[in-house]
């Protein structure tokens, strides 16, 4: 019988060893994700007062959400779950900076150039540009030699996406997928992670070129909205492809969507982005209007 060592590496028994991470990874293949993910939705959307109270303040204590930044700081003033994760934070609280900046706060997992079409994911593992943007390799031309940028946004974060460059939004783009957890354990493990996921794909035009924002669904994640179209996700089938006959123009540090409970944004850009000095993978934590780096105009 194999025995399993969660710390990885080899047992000094000599047994099979797994890795933690990987063992998390795993465990996820057989799990119904969407589910589950809509289960805890209705809890997230449950106006109960002593429920919705319960589940604000137990998370804000598992957490260490910092409510002194929201513009509404007393938890039990929200309605729900939901529109306390989603809440708005105070004007001064998020100033944008030069240049492009980061669409939202968490965690810059990776960035760089983005290689003949392969984004990296982790250390070691690279996916699919082309199927990340849902598969049209039209679509995903521009951006074969340009940069891109992924950010996690972890439990505590402030979940609003905003705008990390001008632009007119051309096309938004539904992705059907699994929900795997995209926590940076599981991102080392999943082949594919992003380009797997349930997603919401935006094509924007800006004076620097085309950008897409990839907003992927996760564990969990019970909706994907947009301030154009309210709430996109959760749906199912195929692809589903939206193009605007009426230009939707966004300013640069304008609110563009939001994540009913966590996951990642990756930005991919047609132009190389001359990223800052001190931004480091693996260690950077950036906060939404951050300077992230500076593009040459199209």
């Amino acid at each position: 019988m194999a025995r399993y060592d969660y710390r990885g590496g080899l047992s000094h028994y000599g047994y099979l060893a797994v890795d933690r991470d990987q063992l998390f990874a795993l465990s996820q293949y057989p799990l119904p994700h969407h589910l589950l993910s809509r289960l805890v939705g209705r809890f997230a959307e449950s106006r109960t007062p002593w429920l919705k109270n319960l589940l604000i303040e137990q998370f804000i204590r598992i957490y260490g959400v910092d409510m002194s930044q929201a513009r509404e700081p007393d938890p039990r003033a929200y309605g729900c779950f939901n529109a306390f994760f989603t809440r708005a934070m105070r004007d001064d609280a998020r100033p944008i900076g030069e240049g492009m900046v980061s669409p939202a706060d968490g965690f810059l997992s990776q960035f760089g150039r983005t290689e003949h079409g392969t984004l990296i994911q982790a250390k070691g593992q690279g996916y699919s540009l082309t199927s990340l943007l849902g598969g049209d390799a039209h679509r995903a031309a521009p951006f074969r030699q340009g940069s891109f940028a992924t950010v996690y946004l972890s439990p505590k974060d402030y979940h609003r996406v905003h705008m990390p460059l001008a632009g007119t939004l051309r096309e938004m783009v539904y992705v059907p997928g699994r929900l795997f957890s995209v926590n940076l354990a599981t991102a080392g493990h999943v082949p594919g992670l992003f380009a797997r996921n349930e997603r919401l794909v935006c094509i924007f035009d800006t004076e620097f070129g085309p950008m897409a924002m990839v907003l992927v669904g996760a564990m969990i994640v019970a909706a994907i909205e947009t301030v154009w179209a309210g709430q996109v996700t959760p749906l199912s089938g195929q692809v589903q492809t939206t193009r605007f006959s009426e230009p939707i123009e966004l300013a640069k540090g304008a609110e563009m969507g939001r994540f009913k409970l966590g996951s990642t944004v990756i930005l991919c850009f047609a132009n190389e982005v001359d990223f800052c000095n001190e931004l480091g993978v693996d260690d950077s934590l950036v906060s939404m209007g951050q300077s992230l780096g500076r593009i040459d105009a199209a």
